[in-house]
C-alpha cells in the first residue's frame, strides 16, 4: 500500500503551526478590540468633560447677569450661598462671594491680618508676627541700608527678598518668610488683591474673613451670618456690595462627571455695546 505523501509527523507540525497562528490571530483581534474600546471610553469620557466645562462656564456666565439683573428681586447675592440651575444635562451650582467681604493683602491692617491667621488656626503670636511680615512684603522699602527685613530671608536661605510693593497675586502670599502651607490653604479663598479697604465687608464676608475683623467673637459672627439670611437681594446690594467677584460654578452630569470654572470678575453693568463685566483672574478646577 502506497504511503501518504505528507507523513504524520509533518501533518501534526502543520496542525500545531495552524494552532498557533489561530491563537495568535485571536490575541490581536483581541488586542485590537480592547483599544477600540478604550479609544472609545476616552472619546467618551472627554465628551463629558467638555460638555461638563462648557455648563460650569455657563454658570459663570449666568451668575454675572444673575448680579446685574434689572429685577432686583432675583438678583443673586454675593456672599457665598449656593444658587444651582439646569444646563442642558447638567446641573450647575454657583457661589458667588463679593470681594470686598475678603481681606486685602494690600490695604488690610495688621490687626486683620493678624485676626485671619489666627482664625486659620495659628497662636496669637505667630499669627501676629506672619502678620508683620506680610505688612513688610507690601510695604516701600525706604530704609538706609540694609532693611532688616530682607536680612531674615536671607538667614532663612531664601533666593528672594520681599516685593516692597503690592501684591501681584494671591499665589504671592506662599512666599511670605513663615507661611504655613496649610494656613495658605486656608486663607487663599478668603483674600483679594482687588477691595481696597482695610477691613472685610461683614455683610458679604465668607467666614474666616469674617472672624478676622476686629471684635468679631463667635456670638458677633452668628448674629451676623443670621442677619445675612434674612437679607432679601435688594436690601444686599445696598448694604455696601461692591462691583468685583469671585464666582465659583462647578457642573456636574448624570454620570457624575465635574467641572469647576473660578473667576474673578469685574462688573460694568449691562446696555448696548457695553461688555458686562471685565475677567481678573480665571482658573479652571479647584486646585491652586
Amino acid at each position: 500500500m502506497q504511503g501518504s505523501p505528507f507523513p504524520r509527523r509533518q501533518r501534526g507540525v502543520a496542525l500545531l503551526v495552524v494552532l498557533w497562528a489561530c491563537t495568535l490571530l485571536a490575541v490581536l483581534l483581541g488586542g485590537y478590540a480592547l483599544m477600540a474600546r478604550t479609544e472609545a471610553l476616552q472619546a467618551r469620557y472627554a465628551f463629558a468633560h467638555t460638555q461638563a466645562h462648557y455648563a460650569a462656564e455657563a454658570g459663570i456666565a449666568r451668575a454675572v447677569y444673575a448680579l446685574q439683573d434689572p429685577r432686583l428681586a432675583q438678583r443673586w447675592i454675593p456672599d457665598g450661598r449656593s444658587y444651582t440651575f439646569p444646563f442642558g444635562d447638567a446641573s450647575v451650582a454657583v457661589q458667588i462671594v463679593d470681594e470686598s467681604g475678603k481681606v486685602d493683602l494690600n490695604a488690610a491692617s495688621p490687626a486683620v491680618l493678624t485676626g485671619l491667621f489666627k482664625a486659620a488656626g495659628m497662636e496669637p503670636r505667630a499669627a501676629e508676627q506672619l502678620a508683620g511680615r506680610v505688612a513688610a512684603w507690601r510695604s516701600f522699602s525706604d530704609a538706609v541700608g540694609p532693611n532688616p527685613a530682607d536680612a531674615a530671608y536671607t538667614a532663612a536661605g531664601l533666593d528672594y527678598l520681599p516685593r516692597h510693593g503690592p501684591f501681584a497675586s494671591i499665589e504671592e502670599l506662599r512666599m511670605v518668610l513663615g507661611m504655613p502651607a496649610a494656613v495658605y490653604k486656608a486663607v487663599a479663598s478668603q483674600v483679594t488683591l482687588w477691595s481696597g479697604r482695610d477691613a472685610p465687608n461683614p455683610a458679604t464676608a465668607p467666614p474666616l474673613a469674617l472672624a478676622a475683623i476686629p471684635g468679631m467673637d463667635a456670638a458677633r459672627i452668628q448674629q451676623a451670618e443670621d442677619a445675612r439670611q434674612a437679607l432679601d437681594p435688594a436690601t444686599a446690594m445696598a448694604s455696601g456690595a461692591g462691583v468685583t467677584h469671585s464666582i465659583r460654578s462647578q457642573a456636574t452630569l448624570p454620570d457624575g462627571t465635574k467641572a469647576v470654572v473660578r473667576a474673578t470678575v469685574r462688573l460694568r453693568g449691562i446696555g448696548a455695546g457695553v461688555q458686562p463685566y471685565a475677567v481678573l483672574r480665571w482658573q479652571e478646577g479647584d486646585g491652586e
